[in-house]
């Protein structure tokens, strides 16, 4: 059994192969399979039962290899197993029985891994063992226990680890120096002096934690950095109840946008990165979950261990066409070193209330319009607050659990989330499961490396609406129904008003529709790693992502589509699926040649993706009873009334890259890649495309004649350049499209006809953006004060539009070609202090500022022209029916364009600027009197967070605002006009003097005027955290943790809407609109156990 290798002697007494079959990912299977991993993977601080009498040293090691993964190597030159011993050990450590094993022998013991080498004691390490022994506890800065922290007598090879506890004993002379290291820890030598018990608190080495950011295809230390990265890790990520990952980083980071518009339960947050940088193309970060793409809710916000934002195109510019917008890096948590099972559970539940309610009449104020004769107002004789009627005081709750374990060659972790959400709108309900297991296992001395990662989410809401979890009507007419007016008459029937244009009975609308949308995504993907040399690897990465979603939505016969529109009950019914397969292989090679450091990646990447969707509706069904679920029962399938609607489209994304990142001596820095990519939504001439990037640092804090400064703690400048690019959204946007046109009529009868809906265009490629970034990284004070400073310049060319064509040459009237070219600048400031830290109290802050400026630098190319010179975005609806938004070529995004009123005339009708700046009655409006009244988009981002600490306790405060940007406010553009009476109840300010002279004209038609843009600023106390943490002594709850938070509490600015936080993305930011779902404050209180 025994092999032998230069003069060592390996005997693996014990050799299992471990096989695991997964057949379905659920709540309940994942947790079974993650218990049965730990009959195979044992820690160091396990116990074991010996009972040996007068037996060979030999046959014992076979019993506590038989009862471990520990392997014995030693050398059969030097030491001699055929040795007799007894040993009776009942649940004691491998330490504690090997020490019975060897004591008084000259034989000593060294672990690594999951290997223990015997070897002869030194003389020195004879003299030193008097059998004196010294114990103790070895914890971090705050107190935790360390687990399986090495402990050594220096200079000797004798040792142990501490155990779950934190705990050792060794046998030590008085004179002895103990010798103590954890990885991510400062080694300590601490002296014996003859004592018998010592404490040791080890500090972290921040040279080797919290400075590593995770890059493309791999990670980096923050000091080698020569891009713009961002990294935030979970211990000061926005506490309380989030809707996904983007929430976590909040204000935290310069230059990255987060708003969440409304309070819906199933809605996500909107990002902005660096400005509005393509008008067709996506707009939103490349978002990278553990190494695969994803989205901000591919996994729950509980169990992610840190996220890197790549904020420049030097870094992003080696994911070619998905980088165009930034990388947000998603970490998963991790198992780390050595651990016994150990078990995180964490539990809160969170109410809300209204943020801000409109101030419409009440039925007493609506009441003097009718003694007044108002046109429409009309006496019901009752009272009701309609939006008391639809809105309730929501219960949320989110359970998260995870176990994990390991040793230093196989470990593991399973999470599990389930979040049950209500909105505050009634019948607003979303569920979601989430779930994760990874498995790690190393081999050959970690020659090679498995992965092993699989990850569940399966969500289910309710549909108020048709395909969607919210219809906005809903909570308009709760705004505007009538006050004096009741949900039901005496029979218990629903009131309704079918000849009011817009005008529903909310309640109705609530309770006579009905819908479930369910989906489930399941990815699993896993890397295996080779390492033939320290200095190089070669890894394999492959991922399949799959996702199902089904839609039903009904209404009923006592709906108001039955009562006004006939529909005698309506349905719809939808389907969605998708595929997405990963392919990647990289090697690194990673080398110091004296002072020059030297790493080289090379890549290649294959990903495809298949999208399946269908979508039918029908109506004037024979009963209620079928909702849904039997679509073909109703009659206007029939009748052919019905629209329906299936797609199917695929695409691939093919890529190599190569990337080089040099250092010498730690002072010059450079980084160069290069991606050649190709996409099946391009041309045919344009498949392929090359994105090149650049970098380079300079620390100069190393160089000598920084050494006199020696509060200088860091210092370093950057400069990168980088090309990245975007594709379009449709796959076959380059190719000739045919659809279906009338039918024609020949002799022999009716024959379908096909006719052109899109031109082919083999030019079509990627739009290009070209990035340069100069920034500089600071600390000082022993980085007490520390942060960075970014400038940058994006110029997007090639930019994608719809232009139109003539008929012939072309087919088609419109075609989508790249002709465009936009342009952003901006500044970003990053500042952290820690200004006060003792033993009990610390107090950490920090600061973003960001600023961005953004120009549609033209729209028009040799090729293609757009003949206005501008585009329009952005709609009011009916009655007015006018574009919201225009962007002029030298342009900002994000203009609001109509009429400038500045005045009221004795009548009560608007006065407008001309087009010469002259005042005009608006009803002798012109086209040409429109001009830019404002812009949607924040000119600057600032946020102020705040951390304190004192004994067990700990106060988080986070503050952020949005400054120099406007709102159209449409609740005031359409309630706060006496006209709009007759469509029903109106803001209470609506009959207040306009331009403190008269009130609006009871026959003023509504108008899209710039009276009802308001300025957006605003100034936030967006969460504050207080918790406490308890640390226990025990041999199973280790640590309790309760905290309490509020979300959205104050917001201080002079908009007069429900929320400043409106939409920002698309080319029409900055609307405040009618349907928006209703924003909340939030209450949380939690708890966190570690077992």
């Amino acid at each position: 059994m025994k092999k032998i290798c230069n003069g060592h002697s390996m005997s693996p007494f014990n050799t299992e192969d471990k096989t695991f079959r997964i057949m379905r990912l659920t709540f309940i299977a994942l947790f079974v399979f993650s218990f049965s991993l730990l009959a195979s993977v044992h820690s160091q601080t396990m116990r074991i039962n010996i009972n040996a009498n007068n037996e060979s040293t030999h046959s014992i090691l076979e019993q506590i290899e038989q009862q471990t993964d520990y392997l014995f190597i030693y050398n059969t030159n030097e030491i001699d197993l055929n040795r007799k011993a007894s040993v009776h050990a009942q649940d004691q450590t491998v330490m504690d029985v090997l020490s019975q094993i060897f004591r008084n022998t000259n034989i000593g013991y060294a672990i690594e891994g999951s290997n223990i080498m015997l070897m002869k004691k030194d003389e020195k390490a004879e003299q030193q063992q008097d059998n004196n022994k010294v114990s103790g506890t070895i914890t971090d800065k705050s107190g935790e226990p360390i687990i399986g922290a090495n402990v050594v007598i220096k200079g000797t090879t004798n040792g142990t680890i501490t155990d779950i506890d934190g705990n050792y004993a060794l046998d030590v002379s008085a004179s002895a120096i103990l010798q103590i290291s954890y990885i991510g820890y400062l080694t300590q030598d601490v002296p014996v002096n003859g004592k018998q018990q010592i404490n040791i608190r080890l500090v972290e080495d921040t040279q080797q934690l919290d400075e590593v950011v995770v890059v493309g295809y791999g990670t980096q230390k923050k000091g080698e950095l020569t891009s713009s990265i961002s990294s935030i890790k979970s211990e000061t990520f926005i506490q309380g109840s989030v809707q996904d990952a983007a929430q976590l980083l909040q204000g935290k980071v310069a230059g990255l946008g987060i708003v969440m518009p409304n309070g819906d339960p199933t809605s996500s947050s909107q990002i902005v990165l660096r400005g509005i940088g393509s008008l067709k193309g996506d707009r939103v970060p490349l978002v990278i979950v553990d190494g695969v793409p994803g989205d901000m809710s591919t996994v729950a916000p509980e169990d992610i261990e840190s996220i890197d934002v790549i904020k420049d195109g030097s870094a992003a510019a080696i994911y070619g066409t998905r980088g165009n917008n930034g990388v947000i890096f998603i970490t998963t948590k991790k198992v780390k070193g050595e651990i016994p099972v150990t078990i995180d559970i964490q539990a809160y539940v969170t109410t809300q209330q209204i943020k801000k309610r409109l101030d419409m009449m009440d039925a007493n104020q609506y009441r003097q319009l009718v003694k007044q004769g108002k046109p429409g107002a009309i006496d019901y004789g009752y009272d009701t607050d309609w939006l008391d009627q639809i809105l309730r005081t929501p219960i949320s709750y989110v359970t998260n659990a995870s176990l994990r374990g390991g040793n230093r060659n196989s470990n593991y972790i399973a999470n599990i989330n389930y979040k049950s959400g209500q909105g505050i709108i009634k019948r607003s309900d979303n569920r979601v499961l989430t779930t994760r297991l990874e498995i790690n296992h190393s081999m050959w001395d970690n020659l090679l490396k498995f992965n092993l990662n699989i990850m569940g989410k399966e969500q289910k809401y309710t549909a108020l609406g048709d395909g969607k979890s919210f219809n906005g009507e809903i909570y308009r007419n709760a705004l505007i129904n009538i006050p004096t007016e009741r949900p039901k008459d005496d029979n218990g029937n629903w009131i309704e008003h079918p000849t009011m244009n817009g005008y529903m009975n909310p309640v109705a609308a609530l309770y006579e529709s009905n819908g479930e949308n369910k989906s489930t995504q399941l990815r699993t993907f896993g890397t295996v790693t080779l390492t033939p040399m320290d200095e190089f690897f070669v890894k394999a990465l492959v991922s399949r992502t799959s996702y199902n979603q089904t839609r039903g939505y009904a209404e009923t016969k006592k709906h108001i589509s039955t009562v006004r529109n006939g529909k005698n009950g309506f349905a719809s019914r939808g389907t969605t699926a998708s595929i997405d397969n990963l392919l990647e292989i990289t090697a690194q090679y990673k080398n110091n040649f004296g002072a020059h450091n030297l790493t080289g990646l090379a890549g290649y990447s294959y990903q495809d993706n298949t999208y399946e969707n269908y979508w039918m509706q029908n109506w004037d069904f024979p009963s209620d009873q079928y909702s849904y679920n039997n679509m073909g029962a109703g009659a206007a399938l029939k009748r052919g009334e019905v629209e329906e609607k299936s797609e199917k489209n695929k695409s691939k994304l093919i890529g190599v890259f190569a990337r080089i990142n040099y250092s010498f001596n730690d002072r010059y820095l450079a980084s160069v890649s290069i991606r050649h990519e190709g996409a099946t939504q391009f041309g045919a001439n344009y498949k392929w495309g090359n994105f090149p990037a650049v970098s380079v640092g300079w620390n100069i804090h190393n160089e000598e004649f920084m050494s006199s400064l020696r509060f200088i703690s860091s210092l370093k400048a950057r400069l990168g350049f980088g090309v990245t690019g975007s594709i379009p959204e449709d796959p076959y946007m380059s190719l000739s499209r045919l659809t279906s046109d009338k039918n024609l009529y020949t002799g022999s009868g009716w024959l379908p006809s096909l006719k052109p809906s899109s031109n082919a265009n083999p030019n079509l490629r990627w739009e290009k953006k070209e990035e340069w970034n100069l920034g500089v990284d600071f600390g000082v004070l022993d980085n007490r004060i520390s942060g960075s400073i970014d400038l940058y310049k994006r110029t997007t060319k090639d930019m994608l539009w719809n232009y139109q064509v003539a008929t012939p040459p072309y087919l088609y009237q419109e075609i989508l070609a790249n002709a465009g070219t936009m342009q952003n600048k901006g500044l970003e400031i990053h500042l952290s202090a820690i200004p006060v830290q003792t033993k009990e109290f610390s107090w950490t802050t920090s600061f973003n500022y960001s600023t961005n400026k953004n120009k549609l630098v033209a729209l028009s190319n040799e090729e293609f022209q757009l003949k206005s010179g501008y585009i329009e975005d952005g709609w009011t609806g009916e009655p007015i029916q006018q574009y919201t938004h225009r962007i002029f070529e030298g342009g900002e995004v994000g203009n609001f364009y109509g009429f400038k009123t500045i005045d009221i005339d004795s009548e009560g009708r608007w006065i407008i600027e001309d087009k010469n700046g002259n005042p005009k009655p608006i009803s002798e409006q012109q086209a040409e009197d429109k001009k830019i009244i404002g812009n949607g988009l924040p000119k600057h981002l600032l946020s102020w967070d705040n951390s304190f600490t004192f004994k067990n306790f700990d106060l988080g405060i986070t503050m952020r605002g949005a400054f120099d940007y406007d709102i159209l406010n449409y609740p005031r553009m359409f309630y706060e006009c006496p006209v709009n009476l007759t469509r029903g109840n109106l803001l209470a300010t609506a009959y207040e003097p306009k331009y403190g002279k008269t009130v609006l004209n009871d026959q003023q038609e509504l108008q899209y005027v710039s009276y009802f843009i308001e300025r957006g600023n605003f100034w936030k106390i967006d969460n504050i955290t207080i918790g406490y943490t308890l640390k226990l002594k025990n041999d199973y709850l280790k640590r309790i943790r309760i905290y309490a938070t509020g979300n959205n509490l104050f917001t201080f600015t002079g908009y007069s809407g429900l929320d400043p936080e409106v939409n920002t993305q698309g080319l029409n930011p900055g609307c405040d609109e009618l349907g928006r779902y209703p924003s909340t404050r939030s209450f949380t209180l939690g708890a966190m156990f570690t077992f």
